[in-house]
């Protein structure tokens, strides 16, 4: 792969990024991240103003989502185009690279600390289903997941079915080349400050009109929080 087409790639992929996001936060409800968030530890570190829990709202609230955007619009397409493998047909499992020889297949992750016990259980049950579909081709079967930055390498044993790489080791194993994992930051050049300013606007509105409608549902007139009426749509009984 050319530099000049990586950081083509790149670019198409960051671009996806920030739609994403700025779709994101334009289409995102006060009253929805209300319900998620502990009123009682707002009014227990002195917030006094509707302006610092919005933005503490918000701040959680993208910062939360943006490692399953970013997941999902960069890193997995990317590793899709530069692994020379097909997008996979089965189910957990996001490339499939066939040889004479074997059948890799590869489950892409962010990173390690997003795949807890209960989804490494289904994971496994995948790999498992497609390695006994995949047993008339008598090839050698290599389950990986694969996650796109941190360290860690572990192989199959008696409870998983496949191994795992993480960061340098992964993009090496499926570009060939030990220095990609660096390529891919090189590749983004200037273009997230391309994205910056947009972005920004999108998240002065996303304050402005979170703000207003904090100030006309959960504070008195004089401008103090009504701590009560905030406590009472977030913890207060539901009808039905």
């Amino acid at each position: 792969m050319t530099k000049s087409y990586l950081e083509l790639l790149v670019g198409k992929l960051l671009d996806d990024f920030y739609a994403r996001r700025i779709n994101k936060l334009s289409g995102l409800k006060l009253k929805n991240t209300l319900k998620k968030k502990n009123p009682y530890l707002f009014k227990a570190v002195g917030i006094q103003t509707a302006s610092e829990i919005v933005e503490q709202l918000l701040v959680a609230y993208m910062s939360s989502s943006d490692e399953g955007i970013f997941g999902d619009a960069f890193f997995e397409p990317l590793a899709k185009a530069v692994s020379g493998g097909t997008v996979s047909p089965s189910e957990g499992v996001d490339i499939a690279v066939e040889t004479t020889v074997a059948y890799t297949a590869i489950a892409v992750k962010s990173g390690p600390s997003v795949f807890n016990a209960q989804s490494k259980r289904r994971q496994n049950q995948d790999f498992q289903a497609l390695g006994s579909r995949l047993l008339k081709l008598q090839k050698r079967f290599d389950a990986l997941v694969g996650y796109c930055y941190g360290n860690k390498i572990s192989e199959p044993g008696e409870r998983w079915v496949f191994r795992e790489l993480a960061g340098q080791k992964f993009w090496e194993k499926i570009t060939g080349d030990a220095e990609f994992y660096l390529k891919i930051v090189a590749a983004m050049k200037e273009r997230p400050k391309l994205h910056k300013d947009q972005f920004q606007e999108e998240w002065g509105k996303a304050i402005n009109r979170f703000t207003g409608e904090f100030i006309t549902d959960y504070c008195h007139r004089d401008g103090s929080i009504n701590w009560p009426a905030l406590v009472k749509f977030n913890s207060g009984k539901r009808r039905g």
